[in-house]
């Protein structure tokens, strides 16, 4: 049903360009036939299961395999259309889209027919809204990288989880639209074209990243960094306190401890980066706080918008932005990377173990928002950082041995696994992309989207012998 709902958005670039004049429509309208056959025959043939409800292991993989089919049919109209892309480039477009990482290998996009355009803008606003929905009720019942901690935020038990699912999925989307809808007001009353504040707006709102420019952002300045850096925040803190928030219940956002740490620990580094531009480089006050304000909101919420090049900001700049994009946002929201509630929880973790070593005979146990942390939340955080490093030194060695460079490949694992976006260096970095790339590169780093995407376990359980044995 999702790959036949990814046909039908196809109709919606398809209009665009129709009425834009240009032949490139046709490309879209046989794009969405074929998805909408494939996606709804199979659909239809399946429909039966439905009632049957989901066993642990068809949720497992369900949700990998949702992730996987439909950057399949989405990169139909790169395939076909205008860019002109290969099987390995047109997936890698589509998977950086769908898993809101905003990496890309398409250059000249300001020449590109506006369908084309819309539709990067499609793929990652779909998939904010699909990865919202995966990790406020999946990822809790799966008990993947401590996510079942927030199963007390109201989820029902894992046999009513697709009734659930509905039920959360619309709030979700009404927040989501709204948010995307006043966004690209602000944009428009700031000077941005209609078409332009539409595409920036959802992939602003996803977190994404995909420009309508290769300059990226650095097409816009002034006040419409300062109005996407507040979507960005916003759409980095968990929806739920969003539908709370709806629903009459206001305390929530405000206690929060993991909103309260992002936002403290964003404030923080964008003073730092501002008295570094500030003093270091000349730049006026202003500027300054607006060009850090913007690239680090950017980069910690995973969202990979860039308004300058900031790998000419210095060594120190730099090693600050690689670590800033594996801090991440908050859990339940847009945002990508470790997220913050991990850290708190490895914080309290060694807290205790402080505690317990300096007084052996006292009784300490670990804290989440006032809450006692189970062995098991705090083991799954553990495994995921340790599999996070593992995972993240493979890849770097893997594509090191495809040819790349140090620089290009740490990064590069880093961007992909943390779904950040740009990587660091004159290729894949700011002023880059990852067209030059090659094929074995291009299909480690598409896994490594995949992977980081759906927090890393969902998709290494469904590798194991005994996952399928059970």
């Amino acid at each position: 049903m999702l790959v036949a709902l990814l046909g039908v958005a196809m109709l919606l670039p398809m209009l665009v360009d129709l009425l834009a004049g240009q032949g490139h429509w046709l490309v879209f309208l046989e794009s969405a036939l074929i998805t909408c056959l494939a996606g709804g025959l199979i659909s239809l043939s399946c429909a039966n299961g439905v009632r049957e409800g989901l066993t642990l292991q068809q949720t497992f993989l369900l949700t990998t395999g949702v992730w996987l089919a439909l950057p399949v049919f989405g990169a139909l109209p790169f395939i076909i259309g205008d860019t002109e892309l290969r099987v390995v480039d047109a997936f890698f477009e589509a998977m950086s889209g769908l898993t809101t990482t905003g990496s890309t290998v398409i250059s000249g996009l300001d020449e590109l027919p506006k369908g084309i355009l819309l539709w990067r803008g499609i793929l990652q606003w779909l998939g904010g809204i699909g990865i919202i929905v995966v990790a406020m009720v999946f990822l809790p019942e799966l008990r993947v990288g401590g996510m079942q901690i927030f199963r007390s935020e109201g989820f029902d038990t894992f046999g009513k989880i697709l009734p659930r699912a509905q039920q959360i999925a619309g709030q979700i989307s009404m927040i989501y639209v709204v948010l995307t809808v006043v966004c690209g007001l602000a944009y428009t009353v700031l000077g941005m074209g209609v078409f332009d504040a539409v595409v920036h707006a959802m992939t602003t709102i996803a977190t994404g990243g995909f420009a309508n420019y290769d300059a990226s952002f650095g097409a816009f300045s002034g006040p419409t960094e300062y109005v996407a850096s507040v979507f960005m925040i916003l759409a980095a803190l968990p929806f739920v306190r969003y539908v709370q928030l709806l629903n009459g219940s206001v305390q929530p956002l405000w206690k929060d401890s993991q909103i309260r740490a992002f936002l403290g620990v964003l404030f923080a580094l964008v003073l730092m980066a501002s008295f570094v531009l500030y003093f270091v480089f000349p730049r006026h006050p202003e500027q300054a706080f607006r060009e850090a304000l913007f690239n680090l909101t950017s980069i910690i919420s995973g969202t990979g918008y860039a308004s300058a090049d900031y790998m000419a900001w210095g060594g120190f700049m730099v090693t600050v932005f690689f670590f800033v994009g594996l801090i991440g946002g908050c859990a339940g929201s847009t945002a990508c990377s470790i997220k913050i509630f991990r850290y708190q929880l490895l914080i309290a973790s060694i807290r205790t173990q402080l505690m317990r070593i300096r007084s052996p005979n006292g009784v300490f146990v670990p804290r989440y928002d006032g809450r006692p942390v189970g062995p098991d939340v705090l083991s799954s955080v553990i495994s995921f950082f340790v599999l996070f490093i593992v995972s993240m030194g493979v890849l770097s060695w893997a594509l090191a041995l495809t040819g790349l460079d140090f620089i290009t490949s740490v990064s590069g694992a880093a961007t992909a696994l943390a779904n950040i976006g740009p990587g660091l260096g004159a290729e894949i970095g700011p002023s880059g992309n990852f067209a030059g790339l090659n094929d074995t590169a291009k299909w480690l780093l598409c896994a490594a989207m995949l992977i980081g995407r759906l927090e890393l376990l969902v998709v290494y359980a469904i590798l194991t012998v005994r996952f399928w044995r059970a």
